[in-house]
């Protein structure tokens, strides 16, 4: 489980920010249903983040799937010269070419860990893995420019300091060579999930591989018929492509007949088919071409999300709400907010704009989260709970917070021109777009 996720030096992120999933101790709402203990903490099962278009939002689920992909590829994926695909703040001349840094805790078998490390484009800069007890943490190892520090309770890592390129993590090395501790934390990363919410043809195979499998099938469809979309089952079909005559021709005799025939699994939805207001038999649509994008959406998210909830993973969703009703956000949601449908724990982190889920979505303001770009363009993050209001006091569990939102109580919302001015400008040959606006309302800059 996600105890807290920290980055800074990262896109629009100049100074660290931390996301933090422990459950905040005064706050008693929704305790047993949003909330799960684990290695003597009590956590969060979800987190919901806010903020204007180009706040930051997105830029957090970035730095996290930057960090999983770091982890588990950069022993095994990249050679010596190859650079390190990080992405500074760049409004900044001290910044710009200072390393990006990335820190985590979570909880694995009941042991917690804290990994990270800092990076530039040439090198891992530093690193470094402890390990925690309910009264101190130990330290497995320390990496700095002058070398890497293998304490005794790491003796996995013992000999493989000067097998790490620059550009490669000793975690990631290590694990490698069948490090028992490493293999296990790299585990837990590859178990991490990471998804774009505009982007969920990748996940297609994976659904296609969970309806082949009786014991994922079952509660797929079962997920697929709750949506209410009108599909009553899934099957997946096979479909075969002919190539055609003249492309054959142009391609060299070796590959003709590999080619002349091409296989592809894909989806079909079984749809009731009706006459005269009366059932009358089912009908096979192709999923792809007659579906909804919301529906092919969801379909698509589905599999990995049951697998998170039935394995207690992490996932983080940017824009979860794309092309989704607020309704079935507020169910998806829900999914992880149960104690009898998460019992394992399972953690949501999501990026949204439906601020439906601030008036019924049962968050507790610890789960509420907002990104805002300061004067200049770099990103905070905060939380509905840190939040102080103008008269020093804290936000109220009654308070109406979806009204308070909009109306730039909290922050983080976007601060508009004047649209009508717009397009009277453009009739007379002006060029402004109106003036930046202030927050309307009572504002208050969080206190932190």
């Amino acid at each position: 489980m996600l105890i807290d996720f920290e980055v800074g030096n990262f896109l629009s992120f100049k100074d660290p920010v931390r996301l933090n999933m422990l459950a905040a101790t005064p706050y008693k709402e929704y305790l047993e249903a949003n909330t799960i203990e684990a290695g003597g903490l009590r956590l969060l099962k979800s987190a919901a983040i806010y903020g204007a278009n180009a706040s930051g939002k997105s830029n957090l689920i970035a730095a996290m799937r930057f960090m999983r992909y770091f982890v588990l590829s950069s022993s095994k994926d990249t050679q010596v010269e190859d650079a390190i695909p990080v992405n500074p703040f760049l409004l900044d001349a001290v910044t710009e070419n200072a390393p990006s840094r990335f820190e985590i805790q979570f909880i694995q078998n009941g042991i917690r860990y804290r990994y990270g490390f800092e990076a530039d484009a040439k090198a891992v800069r530093k690193e470094w893995l402890l390990r925690a007890t309910k009264t101190r943490e130990t330290i497995l190892f320390l990496r700095e420019d002058d070398g890497i520090d293998v304490r005794k309770e790491f003796e996995e890592g013992s000999g493989l300091e000067t097998k790490t390129r620059d550009n490669a993590l000793f975690l990631s090395v290590v694990a490698q060579f069948n490090g028992s501790i490493s293999a296990k934390i790299l585990r837990w990363f590859a178990d991490f999930q990471v998804m774009h919410g505009l982007r969920d043809t990748e996940l297609e195979r994976y659904t296609i591989q969970c309806l082949q499998d009786a014991s994922k099938r079952t509660q797929l469809i079962r997920l697929i018929q709750g949506a209410d979309v009108g599909i009553t089952n899934l099957v997946v079909t096979e479909a075969t492509y002919g190539i055609a005559d003249e492309t054959l021709e142009r391609l060299p005799a070796a590959l003709v007949s590999e080619l002349q025939v091409q296989r592809q699994l894909k989806i079909s939805a079984v749809h009731q088919k009706f006459s005269k207001g009366e059932a009358d038999g089912l009908v096979t649509l192709d999923f792809n071409k007659m579906e909804s994008e919301g529906t092919k959406k969801f379909l698509r998210m589905a599999a990995p999300l049951l697998d998170c909830l039935n394995n207690g993973y992490v996932v983080a969703i940017d824009e979860l709400d794309a092309k989704l009703h607020p309704l079935l956000t507020k169910a998806i949601v829900g999914l992880f907010n149960s104690a009898e449908r998460n019992p394992k724990g399972a953690q949501l982190i999501l990026t949204t704009h439906d601020t439906n889920l601030l008036e019924y979505g049962k968050l507790r303001r610890d789960q509420i989260w907002f990104t805002e770009k300061d004067h200049l363009a770099a990103t905070a993050l905060y939380s509905l709970a840190e939040f102080k209001l103008p008269d020093g006091t804290k936000v109220r569990n009654d308070a109406a917070l979806e009204t308070n939102y909009i109306r730039g109580r909290y922050g983080a919302i976007p601060y508009l021109g004047n649209f009508n001015n717009l397009l009277k400008g453009a009739r007379h040959g002006e060029t402004g777009v109106g003036t930046r606006c202030g927050r309307q309302g009572v504002s208050a800059k969080p206190t932190l």
